[in-house]
């Protein structure tokens, strides 16, 4: 996006940006008058816009993720001959085994993060760095064959809506299901054509497919979202969940998204289902300025990555040394671990430069980033320089 505009600008052409849920920063640049919005109130193929309904499972008797509310109202759309999307996006079975006797978890040997059991494949898979290995009768630690699987994928929803709705035809969209040539074209063949009744997917069935008999959205986990790491966290759930909304009464049967949260009373999530987008962005952005995070400020990510933990971090300790004194008005954080330190062998961490100024940031990275250049490399040491990070992890 942002290539695209300085391309435009340098050529003196216009440039269209089009989305139903506009990044923070694009609607921040309306409201600076950077940029023209052009408004498309009317939805394509002349459908209603589908109410957006909160649904609280807390306390509810869940079955693999499924409550009972939900459970009806498939019950009843699949009854009238419609589809149902459901929303899951996590793969895999489930993200943890782990061991009821000594606590044990399938940890992966490259990452700091567990192996997610494909229960087909009986194989335990890293989505971080592709590791994967088999899944062994018994705990590796103890000897205990009470493995348990714990949390839900898409592989273990199918499982289950194929107890509860036999005789239904069940579609899954996920990287795994679609990995052969072709299959994802019959897919949705069988889609169109009404062989699938019932669409489970993750994020690659959210946007830009067209299923005119989908009548009911189900989003399984909307909380995901709601609290992670990166301060963009909320605003790509916000995107997501609308983009799978619009997957719903897109013809001219009325379409219902419902989705299930323990977290009900979010500010964020109660605006986005209330008031819309526009309203949803405006209270993020009022966060994001009283937090001075982007777009109400500039930075660039230094990273750096090793075998060895302390030379990544001692890397990021010189540099900070290079760089101060800190011009005025700009601020340097860390260095520090990354969110995730280590992912597939190698340790990561970070140096965070934050600025009100765009001008100053690039003014202090001109000189900074030639005086990194200059220093006595360390073989050892991978690093990289991003500035307008779109992720923190």
């Amino acid at each position: 996006r942002d290539l695209a505009v300085i391309r435009g600008y340098q050529l003196g052409i216009p440039v269209v940006l089009g989305s139903a849920t506009p990044a923070l920063e694009s609607i921040q640049n309306v409201y600076s008058d950077r940029y023209q919005l052009l408004r498309l109130p009317e939805r394509a193929g002349g459908g209603a816009e589908p109410p957006i309904l909160i649904l609280d499972v807390r306390r509810q008797p869940m079955t693999e993720g499924l409550s009972p509310p939900l459970l009806e109202r498939i019950r009843a759309h699949l009854a009238r001959d419609e589809q149902v999307l459901l929303f899951l996006n996590r793969r895999g079975f489930a993200p943890v085994l782990f061991c009821h006797e000594c606590g044990w978890m399938s940890q992966c040997l490259h990452c700091d993060a567990r192996m997610t059991l494909h229960l087909r494949q009986r194989r335990l898979i890293c989505h971080h760095c592709g590791d994967s290995r088999p899944v062994d009768p018994n705990c590796s630690i103890c000897g205990s064959v009470d493995l348990r699987a714990v949390g839900h994928g898409t592989e273990r929803l199918e499982t289950a809506l194929h107890q509860e709705f036999s005789g239904v035809g069940i579609a899954r969209m996920d990287r795994d299901s679609t990995r052969r040539c072709g299959s994802l074209e019959t897919l949705l063949t069988d889609i169109h054509n009404g062989g699938r009744r019932l669409l489970i997917g993750t994020q690659m069935l959210a946007k830009g497919h067209h299923f005119p008999k989908v009548t009911l959205v189900g989003i399984i986990d909307a909380d995901q979202g709601l609290y992670g790491v990166d301060f963009r966290s909320s605003e790509r759930m916000a995107q997501l969940i609308l983009q799978v909304a619009g997957r719903a009464g897109r013809a001219e049967k009325p379409g219902v998204v419902v989705i299930q949260t323990r977290h009900p009373d979010h500010p964020l999530l109660r605006i986005l289902v209330s008031k819309g987008y526009p309203a949803f962005a405006a209270a993020a952005l009022a966060e994001r300025r009283a937090a001075l995070l982007p777009p109400f400020a500039h930075q660039a990510l230094l990273r750096a990555e090793a075998v060895d933990p302390e030379r990544a971090i001692g890397f990021l300790h010189c540099a900070r040394m290079l760089a101060e004194p800190v011009a005025e008005g700009l601020e340097l954080l860390g260095p520090a671990p990354a969110p995730m330190e280590r992912r597939a062998g190698r340790y990561r961490a970070h140096l965070l430069l934050q600025g009100a100024r765009r001008q100053e940031l690039h003014r202090f990275l001109d000189r900074w980033i030639a005086q990194l250049w200059a220093k006595p490399a360390d073989r050892s040491v991978r690093w990289s320089l991003d500035v307008d990070p779109m992720e923190l992890y």
